[in-house]
This record gives structure tokens, sequence and C-alpha cells, in this order.
């Protein structure tokens, strides 16, 4: 006898649905995904909303190092040893679903779903030039650069879809951290932008695509 048809795999509906080794979380804002030292058990798909990566350093002293949207993974190093720790903190900026899968789970579904495995090496390549572009901005780019660029980046602005002009939340404080500054030089700079018509700032930041000239010409 022929064995029976195997339904085709699908990856998106995977991340959408809570299954064997996975489950959808709900984190409201300022709550963590995980924190730094903690154990490195699972990995989190984020459905809706903003999070943030921070480290502390053994002063004391905190950075914050990447921003994650809808579609990204995070704490992907959960997958490199068993019985590791977390490198860093991961926080919602925004209330958040996410869905969180065990370790083992996602080891299996990357071995056994080629699909699955293309999807996340995808993310991991998007993230890893990312991460190369950001090192670049801290090299070589003035703080106002790097500010117009962080921006540019919560509002979606080279991403697949429509850009979202009206950014989540954030305050100064973490805008200076991600770009190396201070919060005055943040605050200068964020009024340069507004008085030149590149963003809106009333409590929430509108972002115009104009703010793009701050990055491309010297």
């Amino acid at each position: 006898m022929a064995e029976p048809h195997k339904m085709a795999f699908d990856a998106l509906a995977f991340l959408a649905e809570a299954g064997l080794g996975r489950r959808i979380v709900q984190l409201k804002p300022k709550q963590a995904f995980f924190s730094q030292g903690g154990p490195a058990d699972s990995i989190f798909y984020l459905q809706r909303g903003r999070a943030k990566q921070t480290v502390v350093s053994k002063n004391g002293k905190e950075a914050t190092i990447a921003l994650f949207a809808i579609g990204d993974f995070i704490g992907e190093e959960s997958l490199a040893t068993v019985g590791g720790v977390r490198l860093a903190t991961v926080t919602a900026v925004t209330a958040c679903t996410a869905l969180k899968i065990e370790r083992e789970e996602m080891v299996r579904v990357i071995h056994e779903e080629h699909s699955f495995s293309d999807l996340f090496v995808k993310f991991l390549l998007a993230h890893s030039m990312r991460v190369q572009a950001d090192l670049v901005d801290q090299l070589f780019n003035s703080s106002e650069k790097r500010l117009a660029r962080i921006l540019l980046l919560l509002a979606k602005f080279g991403r697949a879809g429509e850009p979202e002009s009206l950014i989540p939340k954030i305050t100064q404080e973490t805008l200076a951290e991600m770009i190396g500054t201070t919060r005055s030089r943040v605050s200068f700079f964020m009024n340069r932008f507004r008085k030149l018509g590149f963003i809106e700032y009333n409590g929430r930041i509108r972002v115009h695509k104009s703010l793009l000239n701050v990055v491309l010409h010297d």
C-alpha cells in the first residue's frame, strides 16, 4: 500500500499557534522576556509589539543594543549550547504577543522541516547584517546620523511592507543609550529634526521620509 501523503509543513502557521513545546505569551510594556544571566532554554517569535535588548556591564552601566519588531526571533543564543545563560535582557517596549518555543522543539523543527529552517536562516542573515550595519554606524557616523537611522529603523523604513510613521513610545534616555551620546544631545537633535520638518514630536514621534536626507547626505 502507498504511504499516506504527508501534509506540507506551514512555517508561518507553526509560528502563529500554540502547540507541543510552544505557547503564546503576553507581555506588558517594560516586562522582560528574559534577563541577563538567566537560563537560555527557549526562543521567542514576536507576533505583535516592539522589544529592546539591553546589556549591563560589570560596573552597572546599561546599554540598549538592539530593537525587535514583528517577525523577529528573540533569544537565538539558546540554540548554541545546552545549559547556557542569557547574554542580555530583552524587555517589551510596547504590549507584546510572542510565541515561546522550548529549545528542544526549536531544534527538532529546524532539523526536520526545511521550510522552517530556511525562514530561520533568512532571519539570522538579516539580523547579522543589521548588527554589522550598527557597528559601522557607531564607528563612522556622527551621533546626529545615528539618531536619524534609529528613528528610521523604528518606523520600519527599509523593511518589507509599509513604514509606520508613528513609532512606539521611546524615551530620549533610551535613544541616547542606543547611539552612545547624552540625553541633552538627543534633545538638541530632536528639536533640530522637528524644525526642519523631518519629524513631528508631541509625546509620540512621527517620522517623515525626508529624515533619510540626514542619513544619505554629509
